[in-house]
């Protein structure tokens, strides 16, 4: 150990990457259930994880929020919240069958897809979504889709789907991302399919969400100055894993690691400057004990990155703030206003 304290000695030097942590969905989401546990008590039920952090959610949890998969885990009338990633109609629809009482917190980022993914099948125009099989947000996206005008979906994930992909209709095509996705890796994918259907139309604006992209810039400026970049973000967390493999495609070592309890002393060996950054749904806190860990390992320098300040904040859904306007309510009078909104 006191070998491997020496050589964590070389390592002089933390930089932080500006922006990191929260976006302004995940904040959203998180106070979502906070007021709703405040208004309306435990328990909170919350179709799938709020946001992809194990920290979060196990907070969360001892609040009194309870997550679950299925929509038929939910007792009839509970109090319900949609996670920050979004739904599809179907589930949407066994929500409403159960009489529950919904607060949306889909990002307005996602919402915004879905909403292309509507004005497409309007048209009854093909559309491509590009993004990773089975993620939620893709579930959503996908299940937002109505094939009523004789339209298609198709999910592609990568360059070679892109190039193998079958349309019915190429010259009537469309295309949305997941908003979580490496932009380097997605405009490479988008340029075959370019290429390939020269008719396909875009979306109005770019669908990487300006967190996910803020975050991924952040990274590319830590590799200049740091040998060695920690990710804090969740396994399932898809925006945490891109920033780890961006480090890592660009040439660092890098590692994703849920908590400060996860880092290895040896990996600072031979290291003399740490980058630290942490995915759009990782907790500041999380940043502060990953900090205070390597510097009881010897780091004693640390520095903030120059980087972009974000200064998007998302309101609350009306129906939340309604009753936040009138939490001096009972809680059967809410839930009453919640069900006529």
């Amino acid at each position: 150990y006191n070998i491997a304290m020496d050589q964590a000695k070389e390592a002089t030097k933390i930089v932080l990457a500006q922006p990191r942590g929260f976006c302004a969905g995940v904040e959203r989401a998180v106070a979502m259930v906070e007021r709703a546990l405040e208004i309306f008590g435990k328990p909170i039920y919350i179709r799938h994880e709020i946001v992809h952090n194990k920290s979060v959610i196990e907070d969360l949890e001892n609040k009194g929020a309870i997550f679950v998969e299925d929509i038929a885990e939910i007792p009839e009338g509970s109090i319900t919240i949609f996670s920050a990633h979004g739904i599809s109609k179907k589930v949407h629809a066994e929500a409403q069958a159960k009489n529950l009482n919904i607060f949306d917190a889909t990002c307005p980022l996602v919402t915004k897809v879905h909403l292309e993914v509507h004005k497409f099948a309007r048209e009854g125009r093909e559309c491509i979504l590009i993004g990773h099989s089975n993620h939620p947000e893709v579930e959503g996206t996908l299940g937002q889709y109505s094939t009523t005008n004789g339209g298609k979906m198709y999910l592609i994930e990568d360059l070679q789907q892109a190039e193998t992909i079958q349309i019915a209709n190429p010259n009537h095509l469309a295309y949305v991302t997941q908003t979580t996705l490496s932009f380097d890796d997605t405009e490479e994918i988008v340029k075959v399919l370019r290429r390939r259907f020269p008719a396909m139309k875009e979306p109005y604006k770019n669908d990487i969400c300006y967190a996910t992209q803020n975050r991924q810039n952040a990274v590319k400026e830590l590799v200049e100055e740091c040998q060695l970049v920690i990710v804090i973000g969740s396994r399932n967390s898809s925006n945490s894993n891109r920033l780890c493999e961006l480090a890592q495609k660009l040439g660092r070592t890098s590692y994703l690691i849920d908590d400060a309890s996860e880092l290895r002393l040896e990996w600072l060996d031979k290291v003399s400057s740490v980058g630290v950054t942490a995915g759009a749904s990782a907790p500041e806190k999380l940043v502060v004990d990953v900090v205070n860990r390597l510097k009881e390992w010897g780091v004693a320098e640390v520095t903030q990155a120059a980087g972009d300040k974000e200064n998007v904040y998302f309101n609350l859904p009306t129906n939340m703030r309604r009753l936040t306007a009138a939490s001096n309510s009972s809680p059967a009078d809410m839930i009453a206003t919640t069900k006529s909104n």
